[in-house]
């Protein structure tokens, strides 16, 4: 089985292009700040899903790349939030965003929580 076809790992990739879609409507004074900063926090988790699936036979270096996905999924809600305080983003928008961004935590945390699914 490859990571791609984890469920965390898809609608990580999926928040991660919307993010991307929508962070090209940023001012251009935000290039080198909120908007590259959202967008690696939301690749991120991706990344780090799949470094983790890789190297899935050393539980703690699993654990810990899953946890590192988890932290970054967790940034990207403190940029979406800027983003919608600096009135880039709707409130609508954010709550969507926010809400994918949360259910790809929950299935981050059931991976960390039931190992031997994903193969340790």
């Amino acid at each position: 089985m490859s990571f791609k076809s984890l469920l965390a790992y898809e609608r990580s990739f999926i928040l991660a292009m919307e993010i991307f879609e929508i962070s090209k409507l940023f001012p251009k004074e935000e290039r080198y700040s909120l908007t590259d900063q959202i967008r690696r926090s939301s690749r991120s988790v991706c990344a780090n899903i799949g470094e983790a699936y890789r190297k899935r036979r050393f539980e703690k270096h699993f654990i810990s790349k899953l946890t590192d996905s988890d932290s970054e999924n967790s940034e990207t809600q403190v940029w979406l939030q800027f983003a919608k305080e600096c009135k880039y983003i709707t409130k609508e928008q954010e709550n969507d965003l926010i809400i994918k961004s949360l259910e790809a935590g929950k299935l981050l945390n059931y991976m960390i929580n039931n190992l031997k699914k994903f193969g340790i």
